[in-house]
């Protein structure tokens, strides 16, 4: 195990792991600009990758998280979820496989559902 941390210093395991997060960092882009082409406010992913997408009127976190997940097989976790005022906001993450990304922002773009 401590060969392990330790090879995160070398300067293969920092190429390693600067690589890791622009992968992510490119997903969190993906899924913003996607949510943002079809009209959803989107916040984050810039510095981190999770997206907190506001979720349009007439839904609960709860209740978006649902239709997101039934109407285009994308799940989030609803803001609720993190206190009183996560509400009115879901969040996604970009720690998926890039294919998958594009897919699901696809599905969200075929549909004029927002």
């Amino acid at each position: 195990m401590q060969r392990g941390a330790e090879a995160i210093y070398s300067d293969e395991g920092q190429a390693e792991v600067k690589n890791l997060i622009g992968y992510y960092m490119t997903n969190a882009k993906i899924i913003r600009d996607g949510l943002n082409a079809v009209g959803l406010t989107a916040y984050g992913g810039i510095n981190a990758p999770y997206i907190w997408l506001e979720i349009p009127k007439g839904f609960t976190s709860w209740q978006y998280f649902d239709y997101l997940l039934n109407q285009f097989h994308i799940v989030g976790t609803p803001g609720a979820g993190f206190g009183a005022c996560g509400e009115g906001y879901l969040r996604l993450t970009s720690f998926g496989g890039r294919e998958k990304i594009f897919d699901a922002m696809n599905r969200l773009k075929s549909v004029n559902a927002f």
